[in-house]
């Protein structure tokens, strides 16, 4: 065991075995790691909402972080107090109406020569929600799902109430010379995600109200429940607005050709609003995400991660953005400085 030999080789040994520990550990604990990435996201919508607070109401941190929570929750009660039998039955409806437009969509198909059944599409629409990864079958019954939800939102609320201490925690498991960059890092990082995520609750709402009111005043039925739906998809980049207007377009044409039409106008109308007004007004400048990076990263995650990764995608691409664009500058930085002469 003294020979610098054997030495070196239990050395390289080591390396080998801690980085095969290291991937499986990463494969085992995939789930609470996406659990923590959702935490810190809801962290920061709520730090945004408690510093936007404190531009108006100049009180201390945990009474405007309470404030921001209870409205929040306020809300959430309110809205499916008013509105919770109507949307029960009007889910229920809507299944039935997106079947009955699926068969007819295969029927159509199959005039057209297209050898595809009905069957098929439903056995193609839940390959693709069964292909969201394995990592969340722990959390695929209704029990493992809240868990999770009041799992998250506990971490998220903890990490709220006072960030710089964790961020200050992390700090000093670093080397001394690069605690001033990880603090530089860490900054760019929050003020990113939180112009993102209120870039996302803008649109979310502007989607969902803006939808709602243009399929009410045309008639179109189940305009509520398609509106919060809207706005709930909304929170997913690309995917999420392919998904609200298939259901905008299957339940408006179920009504009639000219509330299919309408129904598709109201559908462009409003994602041409989001994306080309809310989009470039406020998140657009924080991250400027290219839109195909944006899809790769949620079809990689979502098959890696399962729902959370599809939903986590978005903001975990824009902090990797951060951390290279920040690391390019230091390395800039440091290659233009001039270099320190040698003592004589």
């Amino acid at each position: 065991m003294r020979s610098p030999l054997v030495q070196h080789e239990i050395t390289r040994a080591g390396t080998w075995i801690a980085m095969a520990v290291a991937v499986a550990l990463l494969a085992l604990l995939a789930q609470p790691i996406m659990l923590i990435l959702g935490a810190l996201v809801l962290a920061t919508m709520m730090d945004g909402g408690t510093r936007l607070l404190g531009r108006v109401l100049p009180i201390h941190r945990g009474w405007r972080l309470t404030i921001v929570l209870l409205a929040a929750v306020a809300f959430i009660v309110y809205t499916f107090y008013l509105t919770g039998a109507s949307l029960a039955a009007q889910a229920q409806a809507m299944r039935l109406i997106v079947e009955a437009q699926v068969s007819r969509v295969g029927a159509w198909l199959q005039q057209l020569g297209i050898s595809t059944t009905p069957n098929d599409l439903k056995g193609l629409a839940s390959q693709a929600l069964s292909s969201l990864g394995r990592v969340t079958a722990a959390v695929g019954t209704v029990f493992g799902a809240l868990t999770s939800a009041v799992m998250m939102l506990v971490l998220a609320i903890f990490i709220a109430i006072e960030p710089k201490l964790y961020e200050r925690g992390v700090a000093w498991m670093l080397p001394m010379n690069k605690r001033a960059s990880f603090y530089k890092v860490a900054d760019k990082m929050g003020w990113t995600l939180r112009r993102l995520m209120f870039g996302r609750l803008v649109g979310m709402a502007v989607e969902g109200v803006g939808t709602w009111l243009l399929l009410w005043a045309g008639g179109v039925p189940m305009a509520g429940l398609l509106g919060i739906l809207t706005g709930l998809f909304a929170f997913l980049p690309n995917i999420g607005a392919i998904i609200s207007g298939v259901l905008i377009i299957l339940v408006g044409f179920s009504a009639g050709t000219d509330a299919g039409l309408y129904a598709l106008f109201v559908y462009l109308i409003v994602q041409l609003i989001d994306g080309y007004l809310i989009v470039p007004m406020v998140a657009k400048r924080a991250t400027d995400l290219a839109p195909a990076l944006v899809l790769a990263a949620q079809i990689l995650f979502g098959a890696l991660f399962g729902i959370l990764g599809l939903f986590l995608a978005d903001p975990i691409i824009a902090m990797i953005k951060v951390y290279l664009e920040e690391r390019s500058k230091s390395l800039d930085e440091e290659s233009a400085s001039p270099a320190t002469p040698l003592p004589q």
